[in-house]
């Protein structure tokens, strides 16, 4: 695992959401995921109900997660791709994601998991501090 690899990891465990993207009947679509970080894997978990799986499983797609707002100072966004492979979650992993939501647009919440390998991963990083500015402004 690269460097930019490990810090992307790193990071998407500080935040719980990020988006997945891929194409679904040859148009690109990004859809909300909750996200736990296992072993340098990406655990994604989804509403079934929406079919969104079925266009990423087996496919590369793009996952991304920042912390933009947070209101830190040091803002980040970490972007990667992988092949998303079905993967039912152990118990404990399960207990990671954390309570289920009822509902996703009035349907009750009907999970789906994904697991991801990350490659190719980006990181980018805003630096808000004070410091800075002033140090720049002079």
């Amino acid at each position: 695992m690269s460097f930019e690899e490990a810090r992307a990891i790193e990071l998407l465990g500080r935040v719980p959401y990020g988006r997945v993207a891929t194409s679904m009947r040859a148009l690109p679509f990004v859809a909300p995921a909750r996200h736990v970080v296992v072993d340098h894997s990406v655990l994604l978990r989804l509403h079934a109900g929406l079919g969104y799986h079925h266009a990423c499983l087996g496919s590369v797609v793009a996952y991304g997660a920042d912390n933009l707002s947070t209101g830190e100072r040091q803002v980040w966004s970490v972007q990667f791709t992988g092949t998303a492979e079905p993967f039912e979650p152990t118990p404990e992993q399960r207990g990671l994601f954390g309570a289920d939501p009822r509902e996703v647009d009035g349907e009750p919440f009907d999970p789906v998991y994904m697991r991801i390998e990350p490659q190719f991963a980006t990181v980018h990083s805003l630096d808000y501090s004070t410091e800075r500015r002033l140090k720049h402004a002079a």
